[in-house]
């Protein structure tokens, strides 16, 4: 019995437009596939990073929006932020009153991933919602309520694009909003606090969502 022998050659080659990124190749006897790689920054490099248009453009972005409303904490937001480039978030809405970049308390807690996330300032939650929603953007509420289920059961077949929204810290997400809602969900808690902290809860339910893609 013979065989034959089979050659292959891998290249990793570093690419100038866009930078921070590589491209890795394997080169078969009938083919070669070829796979771009962005170089992921650390803490250090991200807060004295700006990024250019083109870098922001080349991220492959996933079909998930963040719809904050009336974040009071600068931690919080810069939470979000730095939650919604882990996820590749598509953007970022920032609703109503609350502080938004050029701003040096989110820049602190978002180690600068402010800059490398799409964001929009609107001055209404429920008016951005309902301009997603007649887009045809699924959104999906993270808020205790009666009508809530527990973020554990959102369906595998889950529909995209979707959009997730989350309210303030005290107040929670207003009964207008919560109507506009396909799905609201909330995390159960079982200890003697009420509620959990609001990018907490945001990030166990877009890792959730991200399960369904």
């Amino acid at each position: 019995m013979r065989f034959r022998e089979k050659r292959f050659e891998f290249v990793r080659k570093q690419v100038t437009e866009p930078p921070n990124q590589f491209l890795y190749s394997l080169n078969l006897p009938d083919a070669t596939i070829t796979v771009r790689s962005m170089t992921k920054l650390n803490a250090k490099q991200l807060r004295i990073s700006e990024p250019r248009k083109e870098e922001i453009k080349q991220i492959t972005r996933n079909p998930i929006y963040l719809v904050l409303d009336r974040i009071i904490d600068t931690y919080n937001i810069g939470s979000l932020f730095r939650l919604a480039d882990a996820i590749a978030s598509e953007k970022v809405y920032l609703c109503g009153n609350m502080e938004y970049p050029p701003s040096s308390r989110i820049h602190k807690a978002s180690v600068g991933t402010e800059n490398w996330v799409p964001w929009e300032k609107c001055e209404s939650t429920l008016n951005a919602v309902k301009e997603l929603k007649s887009k045809g953007i699924k959104i999906i509420a993270v808020e205790q309520d009666p009508r809530s289920i527990s973020y554990s059961l959102l369906p595998s077949t889950l529909q995209f694009p979707c959009a997730i929204v989350a309210g303030n810290e005290t107040e929670g997400l207003e009964k207008e909003v919560l109507d506009q809602a396909d799905i609201i969900v909330e995390l159960p808690m079982y200890g003697i606090n009420k509620s959990f902290n609001v990018w907490g809860s945001v990030a166990v339910v877009a890792y959730k969502i991200l399960e369904a893609l």
